[in-house]
């Protein structure tokens, strides 16, 4: 195959010493999947292995408490996907005997786990020959063939598995499926690629036609919320201060936080200031009010854009339901909330 091999011999002369290759046990190799969705090996190695060394089988992650799972999740965002995560290893150990499903029809019956993930465990750990595609793939392919489908419509993926499927060597699906992931991490990038070192720049149809930065086509475009954020920052006479469990829809589900106030606008510094005074939420009168933050904290999800602001309040009572700095250390926080924390509290 023009397309098949010279990739593999790429990939065996570069690819990255990652600890989820040493083994093709089926646990690691999910373990790594559901982290690196939506986010980049640098990121998600380190979690990888706080999991690994904090749940080395997929019995202890099932076993462990939600909030454990939550807190070592913490700053990987898309908190889900840790949920999903967990909901799976609950279900092999109690329902499977501890044994993930050896075929790609038996892994797509767990919870949490789609197409994608299932055709990567089942090509890497079984040797089943399914293609992965993801957005690596999608780069790739549509690079290489040109292709000018966009890939966020909804016969795109049928697409993209039908052609990768045709340059799956059925002998070795796994290092290829690897192989076609690795390239577009390291090579065939999003901007600007290095075509000029590229094993494939005699034959990429994207390169010799100048439309490298064209491809793929991706036309749908999330509208981007903005939300304003105050968050309470309260100090009690025991240097306690008050967390609260978010809901189980919406951002952050079911993460901890300060007690929040959010505004329709960036409200002026008087203005909030009013808003916490007259908050019956905290259960006392403030004495002092201060602004932690001159400048917004912007924190940028997929679909939302926040500017938080901190509020230092202070109240010489004693509140029963505050908690103290290392209760706040074990508790899963969402990323921007444990930064202010650390900087603040920890």
């Amino acid at each position: 195959m023009s397309f098949s091999k010279p990739l593999i011999q790429w990939y065996l002369q570069n690819k990255r010493d990652l600890p989820w290759r040493n083994n093709t046990h089926p646990y690691p190799v999910w373990l790594s999947e559901i982290m690196l969705q939506q986010t980049r090996v640098a990121q998600g190695l380190p979690y990888f292995l706080r999991f690994i060394n904090a749940f080395p089988t997929v019995n202890d992650l099932a076993n462990a408490p939600e909030e454990k799972v939550l807190h070592l999740w913490q700053g990987l965002g898309y908190y889900s996907r840790a949920r999903n995560l967990h909901a799976t290893a609950k279900q092999v150990a109690l329902e499977l005997g501890g044994n993930f499903p050896n075929s790609y029809a038996g892994l797509l019956k767990l919870k949490g786990v789609g197409e994608y993930t299932a055709a990567a465990v089942a090509s890497i750990s079984y040797g089943e020959a399914v293609p992965v595609v993801d957005g690596n793939v999608y780069r790739v392919l549509a690079r290489y063939f040109g292709i000018t489908t966009d890939i966020s419509s909804s016969g795109a993926k049928k697409e993209f598995t039908a052609l990768a499927a045709t340059l799956l060597p059925d002998n070795d699906p796994a290092t290829f499926n690897q192989a076609i992931m690795e390239f577009g991490a390291l090579q065939c990038v999003p901007k600007s690629p290095d075509c000029v070192v590229c094993i494939f720049n005699t034959t990429c149809v994207a390169y010799n036609t100048g439309r490298v930065n064209e491809l793929p086509v991706k036309l749908k475009k999330q509208k981007v919320t903005d939300r304003y954020f105050n968050y309470i920052v309260v100090s009690d006479a025991a240097g306690h201060t008050l967390i609260n469990r978010r809901g189980d829809k919406g951002i952050w589900n079911g993460l901890y936080e300060f007690p929040l106030l959010e505004t329709d606008t960036n409200l002026t510094e008087t203005e909030v200031n009013t808003l916490i005074q007259s908050y019956t939420g905290l259960g006392f009168m403030p004495e002092t009010i201060t602004l932690i933050n001159a400048e917004p904290v912007i924190h940028k999800l997929s679909h939302q854009k926040l500017h938080i602001r901190f509020w230092a309040v202070s109240t010489s009572k004693t509140l029963p339901e505050a908690v103290d700095t290392q209760h706040l250390k074990t508790i899963p926080l969402p990323i921007v909330l444990h930064n202010f924390a650390e900087r603040h509290w920890l």
